[in-house]
């Protein structure tokens, strides 16, 4: 595991409210985990400075934007090398169709999340921006009919402990 970081209950707890919501103010934040509202600027401020806040997002409606349609995108890439996997991805990233690219181990080399107008506008995706690219050998698509997101991050349990992300005794 690359640099984890060490976690106390009120970290863990912060973490949690804060995924939840994110725009909660330090003062609701610092009432809902039990501790005082300074303590809580700094905790937050060390998670951030530590890299495990990595930022804030605003989370949209893709079919309010004119993109109802969503699809996974395995992409296989010949000869899958180093000097085409940068220029590949930052094309893709470069798409205001992509919402996600992952790199992955198996017969496929990446996963791609796109959101889309209809299905003329995920074949014309496919056709001209991936299947059109020289390293592209293969591309399978999936729709996705419905996405749920699941509860808040947390580390691993200690083998043998409690789960971690338990309430902070008082």
């Amino acid at each position: 595991m690359a640099d984890s970081v060490v976690l106390d209950p009120v970290d863990l707890h912060l973490l949690r409210v804060l995924q939840n919501d994110a725009r909660t103010t330090y003062r609701d934040l610092a009432a809902q985990v039990g501790v005082a509202p300074s303590t809580c600027l700094d905790r937050v401020a060390r998670l951030r400075r530590s890299g495990v806040i990595l930022g804030h997002r605003l989370q949209l409606d893709p079919a309010k934007l004119g993109r109802g349609l969503q699809a996974l995108l395995s992409v296989q890439v010949r000869p899958h090398r180093r000097e085409l996997v940068g220029p590949f991805v930052e094309r893709i990233r470069a798409l205001p169709e992509s919402r996600t690219v992952f790199h992955l181990t198996g017969p496929d080399d990446y996963l791609v999340h796109v959101a889309v107008a209809d299905m003329t506008d995920l074949q014309r995706l496919v056709l001209d921006e991936f299947t059109a690219r020289r390293e592209v050998a293969r591309v399978e698509t999936r729709l996705i009919f419905q996405q749920w997101d699941c509860g808040p991050l947390l580390p691993p349990p200690p083998p043998g402990g409690a789960p971690a992300g338990g309430s902070p005794s008082a």
